[in-house]
């Protein structure tokens, strides 16, 4: 037998009870709230049903003889201000009623639990397991626990834990890769306070970590050409992100601007959450009745690995064939990928400014924007 704490969120504030056993995990046999009574002929221990009034601060401050914040000083461990007879007078009072602080009332009151979560995409990805660690290492270093859910790219699992997560009382919220959702929706109109890393909020605003997208899309428009490349490809999901468009988007507008047009980059598509599977799909079907391009350029490592697969089984030769860029640059990288140039994202570098913005915002200061700087590394 365990006993848990357990929070009834109704229309009042809730009250602090303690499960004190179970026969099966979920299945509850007691609810009692084991308090100390004083009897009429001295101490005696008794159950008390939960549904009766705890003893509260100003019961202790009337036997005592003291004033509420006295009561609530000592008890918390400041006995300074007071006296040693009325330190020990107070907790003689609070030993014999039983009296235990609220500690969850007074996270409820000022929302400081610190304990932060994190909502995030598909776990398995490197990308998202770095910022994971790297936000996970700095909230640690900073006194907050972190809790993580994966939300695999859907907007019902996202709401489901958001409204879960404030159910827990969180003192804030990290959101990466977010998709548009009402629950989301709601929870930034309400002011609470959220860090969006990876993909900006879908409804615009909000504090925001990342890189510039376009601007890494640009730079790898820019290493293709420099190497004498004339023949350009670029593939992507079907359900693409913001990040996704916008890598695209400033790949396929360098390249215009170099003089190209847009219909002399060849592009292909593929739908699936999967990044590996949709590069291989979308590498299938640029190439379908084609050659491969000279340049491929892949929103992500992962869809780069997928266009690889596809490459070996059809006898391509990369990057003697196809020289493909991608974007990460995530440490496997280094083992398994010699052949991928890719830009390279400071993932391990997020999580100090993610806390950067989760503290402004409990401070009370305006949502803003930590683009953190990117580069390409040459394989």
């Amino acid at each position: 037998m365990m006993p848990i704490l357990h929070l009834d969120f109704g229309k009042r504030l809730p009250k602090l009870s303690i499960i004190l056993w179970y026969k099966h995990p979920g299945e509850c046999i007691g609810a009692l709230d084991r308090t100390r009574e004083c009897g009429e002929q001295g101490g005696m221990n008794k159950q008390k049903l939960i549904g009766q009034e705890p003893v509260s601060l100003a019961t202790v401050a009337a036997q005592a003889g003291v004033s509420v914040a006295t009561v609530s000083r000592i008890v918390n461990g400041e006995t300074r201000r007071a006296s040693a007879e009325t330190v020990e007078r107070v907790q003689k009072i609070v030993a014999a009623l039983g009296y235990r602080p609220n500690h969850v009332g007074r996270t409820l009151r000022r929302r400081e639990s610190r304990v932060v979560a994190m909502l995030s995409p598909n776990l398995d990805n490197p990308a998202m397991a770095a910022i994971a660690a790297s936000v996970e290492t700095a909230l640690r270093s900073a006194g907050y626990v972190m809790i993580l859910c994966d939300t695999h790219d859907r907007a019902d699992l996202q709401d489901e834990y958001l409204h879960v997560m404030r159910s827990q009382v969180v003192q804030g919220y990290i959101v990466v890769n977010p998709v548009r959702s009402e629950a989301l929706s709601a929870s930034v109109s309400r002011g609470d306070p959220i860090v969006f890393v990876g993909r900006r909020n879908p409804d615009g605003g909000g504090a925001f970590v990342g890189i510039d997208n376009r601007r890494a899309g640009r730079d790898a428009a820019d290493h293709l050409w420099a190497r004498g490349i004339e023949e350009f490809g670029v593939i992507y999901p079907t359900q693409g992100s913001s990040a996704t468009r916008d890598r695209v988007g400033g790949f396929i507008t360098r390249l215009e601007e170099l003089g190209l047009s847009d219909e002399a980059v060849r592009q292909a598509e593929a739908p699936g959450l999967s990044h590996l599977e949709v590069g291989y799909a979308a590498a299938q079907r640029l190439v379908n009745g084609h050659s491969w391009p000279q340049g491929l350029f892949c929103p992500s490592d992962l869809m780069a690995y997928g266009a690889y697969r596809l490459a070996l089984e059809t006898k391509v030769r990369i990057p003697e064939d196809c020289r493909v860029v991608g974007v990460d640059d995530n440490k496997l990288n280094a083992w398994i990928a010699p052949w991928l140039t890719s830009v390279h994202i400071p993932y391990a570098d997020f999580g100090a400014k993610v806390l950067d913005q989760l503290q402004s915002l409990w401070a009370g200061e305006y949502p803003s924007e930590q683009l953190l700087p990117h580069t390409l590394i040459v394989r």
